[in-house]
């Protein structure tokens, strides 16, 4: 399968990374507007360097392309990829409104060609070992989730990351990936009540997700932070819990009530044995996809489901009072 990226940006360089690690798949060009970035991407990965992307589909003929572009270019170049019948792997956010993301997924239905969207801490081991733990029933049902995602202040091409327009801001860019997930485990949300502080070079949000049953999420979010990126989650159950700090150890702590008074015992549980990146467990799922046609573990459904409650949080802030995921 001949596969291409366009954009050569962090997110494209892994892409090319894995590209060329992949059985089956033979990297078919890298294109960038920066001649430059797209020449170090494309010798990762023993291809050609292009800077126009019309080029580089006319000369490769691509079965699947990477769009690792910035977030407000995914719906130009995902329209214009699925009418020439080729299959994309779009990194996320899908777009930055629930409509834009659902013309891309029915355009790419019409033309029979499959649409990916990197939520890819699904595939991550802590995060993928809590959710096979938690649907195995190790602590009874989840109740209530707490996750954490903290890095410095984004930089990006032309600093689009700093253009709410075309960013979105650190909730659809950042949180979306804890977002994905609180969704994943608990469904869709009924509300959201969210608060965010902006200044110059910091973006911080809180936002609370209400599920039935009165099971809550609450996520943080930070744009800024003067320390190594880190995540955390916890996810408490009704017999137990389970906990996950990336600067304490790469493992999931489940804890789980026993028949004894004092208490419930700590049980290690360690990340899965990896040679690769969840990146390139996340692109090798979304190939055997293509090749089978199986449903992939995150849809399109899922990153429109992640950009409404991203909608809705800034839509909260702005209100100051909870509101209802519309979707």
């Amino acid at each position: 399968m001949r596969l291409s990226i366009i954009g050569a940006g962090t997110m494209g360089s892994v892409y090319a990374n894995n590209a060329a690690k992949l059985p089956g798949v033979t990297p078919a060009g890298v294109c960038d507007l920066d001649l430059e970035r797209a020449q170090k991407a494309a010798e990762v990965c023993g291809t050609k360097a292009y800077t126009d992307i019309d080029e580089l589909l006319s000369v490769e003929t691509p079965d699947v392309v990477c769009v690792c572009l910035p977030t407000y270019l995914h719906k130009e170049y995902v329209l214009k990829l699925s009418a020439m019948g080729i299959h994309i792997v779009c990194e996320k956010p899908i777009a930055l409104s629930v409509e834009d993301a659902k013309e891309m997924q029915e355009a790419c239905e019409r033309h029979g060609v499959r649409l990916f969207i990197g939520h890819v801490v699904r595939f991550f081991p802590s995060y993928a070992n809590a959710y096979k733990r938690l649907q195995s029933g190790h602590i009874g049902e989840a109740g209530m989730m707490h996750l954490k995602r903290y890095g410095s202040y984004p930089k990006g091409y032309n600093g689009w990351y700093s253009d709410l327009r075309k960013s979105g801001g650190v909730v659809m860019d950042l949180m979306i990936h804890d977002i994905d997930y609180a969704c994943m485990v608990m469904g869709k949300p009924e509300s959201v009540f969210a608060q965010i502080s902006r200044a110059e070079g910091m973006d911080y949000a809180q936002v609370s997700l209400k599920f039935s049953g009165g099971r809550m999420a609450s996520l943080t979010a930070f744009w800024g932070y003067p320390g190594a990126f880190h995540t955390q989650f916890e996810i408490t159950g009704t017999q137990g819990i389970i906990r996950f700090n990336s600067n304490e150890a790469q493992s999931v702590d489940i804890k789980v009530k026993t028949q004894s008074s004092g208490g419930g015992e700590a049980v290690q549980v360690p990340s899965s044995p990896a040679n690769h990146d969840p990146y390139y467990y996340e692109l090798k799922h979304f190939i055997g996809c293509i090749q089978s046609g199986e449903q992939a573990l995150v849809t399109a459904e899922d990153a429109s489901l992640a950009v409404a409650v991203a909608l809705a949080a800034e839509q909260s802030n702005k209100l100051g009072q909870p509101v209802e995921v519309s979707i």
